[in-house]
């Protein structure tokens, strides 16, 4: 199981799906568009404590982590 994991101002809310099903697949990609469309960026860790920015869907990605645009003021 996958899991991608969005980040809100609440806490975080996550997803799992199976990377062998391909309707769950399809769900997750369409709301990885979704995501970083509407500006949250993508990453996936690297190791232990570390993170990497990811542009395009990875069904392969044990945990995809969103986070939302930084505003400052």
């Amino acid at each position: 199981m996958a899991t991608q994991i969005v980040m809100d101002r609440t806490g975080d809310t996550r997803h799992t799906f199976d990377v062998h099903d391909r309707m769950e697949v399809e769900k997750a990609e369409r709301r990885f568009k979704e995501l970083t469309g509407a500006g949250f960026t993508a990453a996936v860790r690297s190791g232990p404590g570390e993170q990497r920015v990811i542009r395009s869907f990875d069904p392969t990605a044990e945990e995809t982590l969103f986070y939302p645009r930084l505003v400052g003021g």
